[in-house]
């Protein structure tokens, strides 16, 4: 049975997120935006220049290393060395000997590294895979200075994060046992992709899923935020054995729908923004996290290609509430119903066709 333990004080409605989050965290630019659900180690530096069609060479060893390794080269020691520079909170000086995907390749006493692109002070911005893989690629044979932030020698796993290096003073860097669930922190967004946000809490560094920045439906975190920019953040859950923490943006504020029953009623004619249109009817916008449907049979009266013929996106209109449901996020409304006489109701941005 699998391990759930580290779910503890996580509330229920959150733990299937969060396990989705959990699988995909360090490794998901690997697929460029979508949540991986498996862990893609390092490629060796030969399959990565196979797949572009360049010629390798095994780059010299970095000195620190070298001299680490003829001390003790069993794997035993340089574990038992990973683990104490991850507790002293050290900095070293790397040089990067190949890529994938996910990031850079280090090597460090003998053993092999992982800078994802998510801890890089410049991480690419091309989407292409190929104009990826190429920028990441043309930086083999540099250096970095970067600072170890997980050593798991049963997973084969040793990550390194340049963005972590940059604190001043490792002591006074926030560490992950002080994060706890429910917190309110402050931080610093380091990193957009297409899923969410990388913020750094001052040491430590969270994810912001994109179905946690706004109560309202964004298209792509960008659309809210940017990379420098300061925020506060809700805890969600905290991972101290894969060394991940879910945050949440929305949960700063109360959820709209928490008490919508009492804020609208059947009968009711409200004002909102159509923000999406589509075969079936038209979403409507009526206040921040909240948007209800207009089915294509209460758009208008008579018969119509598509309800583009009727509202378009932008549109400000006026419908009446015909159901609200608390419990199933659904607010259903007519415009038909709205612009009956007597009610008093009109609209503005209808397409007249």
């Amino acid at each position: 049975m699998e391990n759930r333990s580290h779910l503890r004080g996580i509330p229920l409605d959150d733990r299937e997120w969060w396990t989705t989050v959990d699988e995909g965290y360090w490794l998901a630019l690997v697929e460029h935006g979508e949540i991986v659900t498996e862990t893609i180690p390092p490629a060796p530096p030969q399959e990565v220049f196979f797949s572009l069609g360049l010629e390798t060479e095994t780059p010299p060893q970095d000195s620190q290393s070298k001299q680490s390794v003829e001390k003790d080269t069993t794997p035993q020691a340089c574990w038992k060395a990973a683990h104490a520079a991850l507790k002293r909170g050290e900095n070293f000086r790397l040089r990067i000997c190949g890529c994938n995907r996910g990031g850079l390749l280090v090597e460090w006493n003998g053993l092999q590294g992982f800078v994802p692109t998510s801890h890089l002070l410049e991480s690419p911005p091309y989407q292409d895979a190929r104009e990826r893989m190429a920028r990441l690629t043309s930086r083999v044979g540099e250096s970095l200075t970067v600072r170890l932030i997980e050593a798991n020698e049963e997973q084969q796993r040793l990550i390194f994060s340049e963005r972590a290096a940059l604190t001043a003073d490792p002591a006074s860097a926030l560490s992950l046992e002080s994060v706890k669930p429910g917190d309110t922190r402050s931080g610093t967004v380091t990193n957009l992709t297409s899923f969410g946000a990388f913020v750094d809490l001052g040491g430590v560094e969270g994810l912001v899923h994109i179905s946690e920045i706004s109560w309202d439906r964004i298209r792509q975190p960008s659309d809210v935020l940017q990379p420098g920019q300061q925020v506060k953040v809700r805890v969600v859950g905290v991972n101290p054995e894969e060394r991940k923490i879910a945050l949440s943006l929305k949960r700063l504020n109360p959820d709209p729908w928490a008490s919508v029953e009492s804020r609208y009623h059947v009968g009711d004619v409200i004002q909102g923004t159509v923000t999406n249109v589509v075969s079936f009817g038209a979403f409507v916008r009526v206040e921040e996290g909240l948007e209800g449907l207009i089915h294509v049979s209460e758009l208008a009266e008579g018969s119509f290609l598509h309800p583009r013929s009727v509202v378009r996106e932008g549109d400000i209109v006026q419908a009446r509430v015909l159901n609200v449901s608390q419990g199933e996020h659904r607010l259903g409304l007519s415009l038909r119903q709205a612009r009956q006489p007597g009610t008093g109701a009109s609209f503005e941005g209808q397409d007249q066709e």
